[in-house]
C-alpha cells in the first residue's frame, strides 16, 4: 500500500489556490490515551485544520518546550508504542480523509527499523514524517524507503541553516519544509515574526518548489493571520496541547482544541 504524499501535497496546493496558508496541527500520539488522543486528533480536523503531525512521544524530546515535554511524559507513563501511533494515524486518516503525519526523532525510528516503521505508516495511510533531528547527509536510506512506499521526507529548518544547507535541504525533502523559529526566545514577537519571514525568504530563494510552513509559537487567530501573510502553512503544537493539559477533564479538552482549530482556521482565512 502506498502511502498519502500526494494527498498531502494536493491539501497544501488547495489552500494556496485559496489564497490562504495551510492549517497544521501538531498532538502527541497517546495523550491523555490512545482512544483520548485519537479523539482530539478528530476535533482538530473537525474544527478546521488541513494537516495533522502525530508526535512520537519521545523520553528526551530535545527540540520541544515543556509543555509537549509534558504531554510525551504522560503518554509514555500510559505505555504508549508505536503501534498506537500508527493506529492513531490510521483511525484518524480513515475517519477524516485528510493528511496526518508523523513528527518523530529518528533514534525511535532506528530501532525500530526504517523499511518496517515506513511500511507501517503508508499501511495506516500516512503522508510522511517530519525528521527534526536527522541530517540530511544521513538521510539516504529513510528517503530511499520513504519514497518506495509514497512517504513524503519533511526536513526541519532555522534561522541559523546557511542558505548552502538550505539548498541541501529543499533539493533532498518532500512534501514540505519546515521552517522552525521560536517565538520568545531570541527577542520581541515583532522581532522574531521578521526572523521566521526572512527564514521563509531564504529558504525559497533555496531553489526547488516545496511549501514553506512555519512553526513559530502560534496561539491565536491574529498570530496565525501574521505568519499566513508570509508561510505556505502555519503549524501550531504546544497551543492545542495546552489546551487539552489545562481542561478539567478529556472531554473538555477535545471540546477545547476543536475550537482553538476554528478560531485559528478562521485566522489563516484573513489573508484571502
Amino acid at each position: 500500500m502506498s502511502g498519502n504524499i500526494q494527498l498531502l501535497s494536493d491539501t497544501l496546493a488547495a489552500a494556496k489556490a485559496e489564497g490562504r496558508s495551510a492549517l497544521i496541527a501538531y498532538l502527541p500520539a497517546g495523550f491523555p490515551t490512545v482512544d483520548g488522543g485519537i479523539e482530539a486528533i478528530k476535533a482538530v480536523f473537525d474544527g478546521g485544520a488541513d494537516i495533522v503531525e502525530v508526535g512520537l512521544p519521545h523520553s528526551d524530546p530535545v527540540l520541544d518546550g515543556p509543555v509537549i515535554q509534558t504531554a510525551d511524559d504522560i503518554a509514555l507513563r500510559g505505555g504508549v508504542k508505536i503501534a498506537d501511533v500508527m493506529r492513531t494515524v490510521k483511525e484518524a486518516h480513515e475517519a477524516t480523509g485528510k493528511p496526518v503525519l508523523v513528527m518523530t526523532y529518528w533514534n525511535p525510528i532506528d530501532r525500530y527499523g526504517v523499511e518496517r516503521f515506513t511500511a507501517e505508516l503508508a499501511e495506516a495511510g500516512g503522508a510522511g514524517c517530519i525528521l527534526p533531528d536527522l541530517p540530511v547527509q544521513e538521510s539516504a536510506l529513510w528517503r530511499e524507503h520513504a519514497e518506495k512506499h509514497g512517504l513524503a521526507t519533511v526536513f526541519v529548518v532555522a534561522p541559523s541553516s546557511r542558505d548552502a544547507r538550505l539548498a541541501e535541504i529543499t533539493a533532498a525533502g518532500s512534501g514540505f519544509v519546515y521552517a522552525a523559529s521560536l517565538m520568545g526566545v531570541t527577542g520581541t514577537r515583532e522581532s522574531v515574526g521578521a526572523q521566521a519571514q526572512d527564514l521563509v525568504g531564504r529558504t525559497r530563494a533555496a531553489g526547488g518548489d516545496l511549501p514553506v510552513c512555519v512553526g513559530l509559537g502560534v496561539s491565536n487567530a491574529q498570530q496565525a493571520a501574521e505568519v499566513a501573510g508570509f508561510a505556505d502553512g502555519v503549524i501550531v503544537g504546544s497551543a492545542f496541547v495546552k489546551r487539552m493539559l489545562d481542561a478539567p477533564d478529556d472531554k473538555a479538552g477535545v471540546e477545547g482544541v476543536r475550537e482553538l482549530a476554528a478560531e485559528l482556521a478562521k485566522g489563516v482565512r484573513r489573508q484571502a
